[in-house]
């Protein structure tokens, strides 16, 4: 059964998490970086870099939200960024974000559905997500698509919350993520199920080897994973 934000409601994962992200989207980028203590934009960092060599000049950069991933990926001096998520309330933000930077003439921000990607095949040198992919309704769906608007030889990059396995850090992180997170975000955001719904997709998102096998099921070689901080995190690279 689907982990879905609001369990009192009939609308299926992918309306939930598009009303729960415009519901969060004003805090969303104080709540992230105040919530992980800003290492998140370390991991964003380490993430791109793994693409320097490859030079990218078109990336993808699905569940985009505000644009943080897409701003980090500038740093390639790609020709273009396409950010695409599928609330209307994050994309705002990150429009104003990038006029604010000025790079809006770089970096696009469109509404779009992982699942059904508005592009032609072999579109993208590189295609890359940061927490989105256990967001989406339909996971092999949503990077089996990702996969087919590559370019052969493109590269597939998702940072995305694991599970510590090992003593104290596995305790540590469950007793955070479980107790504490759920009231910060709660007293920040104004949304209980948001931040209650991000410990439950992250328990049922299948991390580790298990992604790995679906990034290979769905097209991808060469797959990847490296852990972040103590394995809170992990980085999956693949290639088409």
């Amino acid at each position: 059964m689907a982990v879905v934000p609001y369990k009192e409601k009939e609308t299926g994962k992918k309306e939930q998490v598009a009303e729960m992200f415009n519901n969060i989207s004003k805090r969303y980028d104080f709540l992230n970086h105040f919530l992980s203590l800003g290492i998140d934009i370390l991991w964003r960092k380490k993430a791109i870099r793994l693409l320097k060599k490859d030079q990218p000049k078109q990336i993808l950069d699905v569940a985009t939200g505000t644009g943080d991933f897409a701003i980090e990926a500038l740093a390639l001096n790609p020709d273009r960024i396409v950010g695409v998520d599928i609330s209307s309330g994050m994309l705002e933000m990150g429009r104003q974000k990038m006029k604010k930077k000025g790079v809006d003439h770089i970096i696009d921000m469109q509404m779009g559905d992982s699942e059904k990607l508005l592009f032609d095949d072999n579109t993208f040198d590189a295609a890359i997500v940061a927490f989105g992919v256990r967001n989406f309704e339909n996971l092999k769906k949503g990077l089996s698509d990702m996969c087919r608007v590559l370019n052969t030889g493109g590269k597939i990059v998702v940072i995305e919350f694991s599970r510590p396995r090992r003593f104290p850090m596995k305790q540590l992180y469950n007793f955070y993520f479980k107790s504490i997170l759920p009231i910060i975000g709660k007293v920040i955001s104004k949304d209980q199920s948001a931040y209650t719904y991000l410990p439950e997709s992250v328990e049922a998102f299948p991390d580790g080897q298990d992604f790995l096998n679906i990034l290979t099921e769905v097209g991808f070689k060469n797959v990847e994973c490296i852990p972040l901080t103590f394995g809170i995190s992990s980085i999956y690279i693949g290639q088409k």
